[in-house]
């Protein structure tokens, strides 16, 4: 594993758990008239602290993307869903809460996990499907659930809605991030006119904008605690998903190496689940005013 894809991706990580906690801070008190509409993203846009959080979410995908482009992509996302960890020392330092058996059990079983999968599957690029049929296929999974997530959502509103946009945005972002690496080796081979030619970059802006309406309107929905631990398990599991599927990463596939990855990635969600639900996330929701009119 090469240091320099370490090292971007840890810092693309916590520059994304700190965003995610900043734009919380600022969504959870956005009207819920704005569910799941644009106009989201435009009264946020007025509020310090959200662009703070975009800032560092930026710098967090400028980095994750470097990554992408010098690792593989079942490398990286593992190593980005260690977001959590800095999302958590963020929440802790604002609500002083101590970690605790549980944060430090969560934080052992993701750093764990994290390293079982990737010493046991030791992901190496290899050459990309030349499969249209297959590669559209996956992509078409991931989209089409995200989608019928969000209709879900929609209508139970604020039942199980944070959950759902959450689990829905993290397809999205994880078929966004085989996009970047696809547009990274464009890049690499002909320079910015073989990038903007292809579709991929224009795919990258399309997911981005609407993971992130996903996002922020489970952020006014409900708590930190019931939308990142969703949207950071089903990133990676579905970038994992797009870079064996069809970005031709290779991974060891003998009976141990394939028992280790898959314990390796449920101790990662099992990681993210407990850090996801401890104490020190942040509580708050939308008001209980703002609920009732959104519930009219």
């Amino acid at each position: 594993m090469s240091v320099l894809v370490l090292v971007l991706a840890v810092s693309a990580a916590f520059c994304l758990g700190i965003g995610f906690v900043l734009q919380q801070n600022a969504a959870q008190h956005a009207p819920l008239g704005d569910f799941l509409s644009p106009r989201l993203l435009l009264d946020l846009m007025r509020v310090p602290r959200w662009l703070f959080g975009i800032g560092f979410m930026v710098c967090g995908m400028v980095l994750g993307a470097i990554a992408l482009s010098n690792g593989e992509i079942s490398l990286v996302e593992p190593l980005l869903a260690t977001n959590l960890l800095f999302a958590l020392a963020l929440s802790r330092h604002q609500t002083r809460q101590p970690l605790g058996r549980q944060g430090w059990s969560g934080l052992a079983l993701l750093a764990g996990g994290v390293t079982a999968f990737i010493v046991a599957g030791q992901p190496q690029s290899g050459a990309a499907i030349s499969d249209p049929l297959r590669r559209w296929l996956i992509i078409g999974l991931m989209v089409g659930g995200a989608l019928l997530l969000t209709a879900y959502a929609k209508k139970s509103r604020l039942g199980s809605a944070p959950v759902l946009l959450a689990v829905a945005a993290g397809l999205l972002y994880g078929v966004q991030d085989s996009l970047t690496r696809m547009s990274g080796q464009r890049f690499s081979a002909g320079g910015w006119s073989e990038l903007f030619t292809g579709w991929q970059p224009y795919g990258v802006v399309v997911l981005g904008v609407a993971g992130l309406i996903l996002v922020q309107s489970a952020f006014e929905m409900a708590p930190l605690r019931m939308s990142l631990p969703a949207l950071t398990a089903a990133q990676p599991l579905a970038g994992i998903a797009c870079g064996v599927g069809f970005m031709g990463d290779q991974l060891h596939t003998d009976a141990g190496a394939l028992a280790w990855q898959v314990t390796g990635l449920a101790a990662i969600v099992a990681g993210i689940v407990l850090l996801g639900m401890h104490p020190a996330m942040p509580t708050t929701g939308p008001r209980e005013g703002d609920r009732a009119g959104a519930e009219v």
